[in-house]
């Protein structure tokens, strides 16, 4: 497979995923759609700064993850995991930097500090 048809099914799907997240956020609590963790679906305030704080962090580490993906493609024709590996990356650093917003702005019974 062409290195790059690889790097935009993986890394640019995902940074269509967070275009998408970020042009149809969530409205309301809901268990199908958002960034949903039992502390984010305790009230309104904190889902809706749980969703906003995550489309933020998304998009940007999406796109640094594309980005660094072509970039490798461009001078490795053979790649594997690597893509794979630079996207998983970029999720789970935006939602740990969200992790870290919500544990810093709101109390454990969702009341913000």
């Amino acid at each position: 497979m062409n290195p790059f048809y690889y790097v935009l099914s993986i890394n640019g799907l995902l940074f269509l995923f967070s275009i998408i997240f970020h042009f149809f956020p969530p409205k309301k609590i809901n268990a199908i759609y958002g960034y949903r963790t039992n502390k984010t679906m305790k009230n309104d305030t904190i889902w809706q700064f749980a969703n906003a704080f995550f489309t933020k962090e998304f998009m940007k580490y999406s796109a640094i993850s594309l980005v660094a993906a072509l970039v490798l493609a461009y001078i490795s024709k053979e790649l594997t995991w690597q893509p794979m590996a630079i996207m998983l990356l970029s999720l789970a650093v935006s939602v740990v930097k969200t992790e870290q917003e919500i544990n810093k702005n709101f109390d454990e019974d969702g009341n913000k500090k």
